[in-house]
């Protein structure tokens, strides 16, 4: 068992980011690369992406079970962790499961019968009454409501899931889906008699031919073999497999149930922050957008936030919304901690135009109103950029932290350095705005090292947790390789390269990474941070914060023209000064 501190003792220090397998092969890897002298005070948290756990698609955010996932972690590197003082972060997807998954695999193997009916969500059952069915037999809701719903992708968020009745079901599912459509063979054929062998290994190459390229079966001439269509398009049917991310009922108590289980299981593994991800899509309600409905979202966050004190944990929800919709606000004066997914977007249009109001009127109101935060420059998503937009929220419409030309200017200019985009739709599939823009912050910047040492200091300066994306801290470059090799979230990949420990080591003869270093270990040890801040009145392209706590003070001065700064610290009559 995995010792548990007590959740007073949650550091304001440092927080590394990765997935277990960034950094070499698995955990260990990364662990080592904690151990060498370089990285000596450094961090004191370490968010841990989900395949940690085992999980089969979007890169660990289709849960199959919180169990470790042996391929990548041990429990000696649990061990190693605490010996290092190093305290975990981790996610629970509250919204949904793998199709993999124990509960669902039970309802695919038996049905109306499976004790987990009702731990997901069937669609048709869902608005019964609400809509009329189409020629699919799928429910689609009468326009007044299909109109509020806001959506992760184009079309109806379902998944068709065959029953052992041979029926098919539509089950709610958000977001990602992956349906493969397996080769067929002669075998597959023997049952249809009047085909000899030679016209069955012909009609098996068409179909194989049309299944590699990805063609429409439904809509394609087999010409002589058109007697044979049905029963092959049946065929291509059984043989498929599929992969889903499925949306959970969380008016079932077997979910709460579950979710009891998790929270202590990932609390025994060490963990003391857990991220609540896409919590705003779990309460579901006719006539509502079904992201963040009031007052369920929250109900089942209070709840969650219970079942979290009771094992020592404190909660982080994720949520991704316009400025000007209030919801980080709602959030904070709930007594949660939230992510300040405004800082990246902010930090690049500062660099890029050489001025400190956005971002300094950002810090202002986080001071101002107490809010406890995460902050980061670059993540295993995207540089949010909806984030930062004005909205209109009951009944006015309130400024978004840059207007929407300056969005528009931080958009294009990610764009213009290798960017990929990644959109919202509304139940037509229609784009309604774009969400986030993926790259690394390296490139962001124009892969301007004195950009991303000065972005660094800044964030470090800002209040709240800071947590560092890996790719950064080794001034990552966009991987469009990775990014240009498909499926349905491979844009992402352009921000995620795995480095082995011997990039690791060269990337340590880099200035550009001994710099970062050297300002994360003094915002690590220094306990200033845990003070005040205060900003002081500076020109427009200069930014001047200072941080004080008792006898320990931290300044820095940078200039936003030229990309210079200098940070000095005074503790216990010991004084330093850095100038970059």
């Amino acid at each position: 068992m995995i010792h548990q501190h007590h959740i007073e003792s949650i550091p304001n220090g440092v927080m590394f980011n990765a997935y277990p397998d960034s950094i070499g092969h698995r955990l260990s890897d990364t662990i080592k690369m904690f151990q060498l002298p370089d990285f000596k005070e450094v961090f004191s948290l370490f968010y841990i992406l989900p395949t940690f756990f085992n999980s089969d698609l979007d890169r660990g955010f289709s849960i199959i079970d919180y169990n470790l996932n042996p391929d990548l972690v041990s429990e000696q590197d649990l061990k190693a962790l605490q010996e290092l003082n190093i305290m975990l972060k981790f996610d629970i997807v509250l919204n949904h499961l793998s199709v993999a998954s124990p509960q669902f695999q039970d309802l695919l193997q038996n049905g109306e019968h499976s004790k987990f009916k009702d731990f997901f969500i069937n669609w048709n059952s869902f608005w019964e009454g609400k809509g009329i069915k189409n020629e699919d037999g799928i429910i689609v809701p009468e326009e007044s409501y299909l109109k509020k719903l806001f959506m992760r992708k184009s079309g109806l968020p379902i998944l068709k899931v065959p029953f052992p009745d041979g029926s098919e079901q539509p089950y709610w599912n958000t977001f990602y889906q992956e349906i493969q459509y397996q080769k067929i063979t002669i075998d597959d054929l023997k049952h249809l008699k009047e085909l000899d062998v030679k016209n069955a290994v012909s009609l098996c190459v068409k179909v194989n031919q049309l299944i590699e390229n990805k063609q429409d079966i439904t809509t394609f001439d087999f010409n002589e073999f058109n007697d044979y269509k049905t029963q092959i398009l049946q065929i291509i049917h059984q043989k498929r497999t599929f992969l889903g991310q499925m949306d959970v009922n969380a008016k079932s108590e077997l979910v709460w149930d579950f979710y009891e289980k998790t929270l202590a299981k990932v609390a025994n593994f060490g963990c003391k922050i857990l991220r609540l991800d896409a919590f705003a899509y779990l309460h579901k309600e006719i006539g509502q957008s079904n992201f963040f409905n009031k007052p369920g979202t929250w109900n089942y966050l209070e709840r969650i936030k219970k079942i979290a004190a009771k094992n020592n944990l404190t909660v982080l929800p994720e949520i991704h919304a316009e400025y000007g919709l209030n919801l980080h606000d709602e959030v904070a004066k709930e007594g949660y901690q939230i992510y300040d997914f405004f800082l990246p977007g902010l930090m690049i249009h500062t660099l890029e135009k050489g001025s400190n109001k956005a971002l300094l009127k950002w810090a202002a109101e986080i001071i101002e109103k107490g809010y406890k935060t995460v902050n980061m420059l670059g993540c295993h998503d995207g540089i949010p950029v909806l984030d930062l937009k004005g909205k209109e929220a009951n009944g006015k419409y309130n400024k978004g932290l840059l207007a929407d030309e300056e969005i528009e200017f931080v958009m294009e200019t990610i764009l213009q350095r290798g960017g990929k985009v990644k959109n919202l739709y509304d139940a037509a599939g229609n784009k309604i705005s774009y969400y986030q823009i993926n790259a690394t912050f390296f490139s962001a910047l124009g892969e301007n090292e004195d950009k991303l040492v000065l972005a660094r200091a800044l964030q470090l300066f800002m209040p709240g947790i800071p947590q560092v994306w890996y790719l950064d801290l080794f001034a990552g470059k966009n991987n469009y390789e990775a990014a240009n090799k498909g499926g349905s979230s491979s844009h992402k990949e352009i921000n995620r390269t795995t480095l082995s420990l011997s990039e690791i080591e060269n990337g340590l003869k880099r200035e550009v990474v001994t710099k970062q270093l050297q300002l994360m270990r003094l915002r690590n040890t220094s306990k200033a941070f845990s003070g005040k801040m205060t900003v002081h009145n500076s020109k427009e392209n200069e930014i001047y914060i200072s941080w004080t706590n008792e006898n320990c003070i931290a300044k820095l001065q940078a200039n936003l023209s030229d990309f210079s700064f200098r940070i000095s610290h005074s503790e216990n009559n010991i004084s330093t000064e850095l100038i970059f």
